[in-house]
């Protein structure tokens, strides 16, 4: 596998991974944060808006991971590099939405707050 491939899967699993909260969000009828609200990133955005961002992201994570090179489930080295990506956002995303939506709070306190045991 080319080095170009990698990095076309790892970003395009990136994208695949952004693209599940927001068309699910979008899908349910809930606003969502996205790159297009004020302030960007924190504010809300529309359910329309999230469904077709998370359309997009689809799309840009296909064409990163199918259109390019010769993407292979068996192939340990694609999966990885699409899987790094994924995770990577994934966790990304936790981070920054958490935040916002308590994700990042246990008993009650944040995790930044929180002794080690």
């Amino acid at each position: 596998m080319e080095w170009l491939h990698c990095i076309s899967y790892f970003f395009g699993g990136a994208f695949l991974a952004n693209a599940i909260p927001h068309f699910v969000s979008g899908v349910m009828g809930q606003p969502f944060q996205s790159p297009f609200a004020k302030p960007r990133g924190e504010g809300l955005s529309s359910s329309t808006v999230n469904v077709l961002w998370g359309a997009f992201n689809i799309a840009v994570g296909y064409v990163l991971v199918l259109r390019v090179g010769t993407f292979d489930l068996r192939s340990p080295a694609d999966v990885l590099a699409m899987g790094t990506g994924a995770i990577l956002m994934a966790v990304m995303a936790a981070r920054s939405f958490g935040r916002f939506h308590g994700g990042n709070i246990l008993n009650g306190r944040p995790a930044s707050e929180r002794k080690p045991q």
